[in-house]
C-alpha cells in the first residue's frame, strides 16, 4: 500500500484536501455533487481495486467520511485544494482533533532554523564584574 496514488495523471497524498466531482442520478436527470475534504487512507494494491477514504466535517459539525472507488464511472473530477505535509499512511488520529488543531498538524510549514549568535567573550585583562549582595 502506497501513501499516494496516481488519477488522470494527477499525484495524491494522504493529507491532501481534495475536491471529488461525484455524478448523481436521480430518477433521468444527472448532477454532479461535490464533495471535498481530507484524503484519510487509500486502500487496494492494484487499480481496479483502489479506494479512497475522504472526510469532512459539515456545517453542523459532524464527520462524515465517504469511501469511494478509484475506478467508479461516477467520478467526474478529482483536484487537489491543498497540499499536506502528513509522513503517516492512515490520518485516522484526525477524527479527534478539532479543525484549529488539525490545521497545525496537518498543514505545518517547516521553520527555518535561526542561528544563534556566539556569546561574546571576556576580555583577558578585563576583571569581572562585582555582585552586590
Amino acid at each position: 500500500m502506497a501513501n499516494s496514488f496516481l488519477f488522470n495523471e494527477k499525484q495524491f497524498r494522504v493529507g491532501d484536501t481534495i475536491a471529488v466531482n461525484y455524478k448523481i442520478k436521480e430518477g433521468d436527470k444527472e448532477r454532479l455533487q461535490l464533495f471535498s475534504g481530507i484524503l484519510i487512507k487509500i486502500k487496494g494494491s492494484s487499480p481496479e481495486t483502489r479506494m479512497i477514504t475522504v472526510r469532512k466535517i459539515s456545517r453542523s459539525g459532524t464527520g462524515i467520511e465517504r469511501i469511494i472507488p478509484l475506478s467508479s464511472p461516477y467520478i467526474e473530477s478529482i483536484t487537489l485544494s491543498k497540499k499536506s505535509h502528513s509522513t503517516k499512511a492512515k490520518l485516522y488520529f484526525i477524527r479527534k482533533l478539532s479543525s484549529q488543531d488539525l490545521k497545525s498538524k496537518l498543514y505545518q510549514t517547516k521553520k527555518k532554523a535561526v542561528h544563534k549568535s556566539k556569546p561574546k567573550e571576556a576580555k583577558k585583562n578585563e576583571p569581572l564584574p562585582k555582585k552586590n549582595g
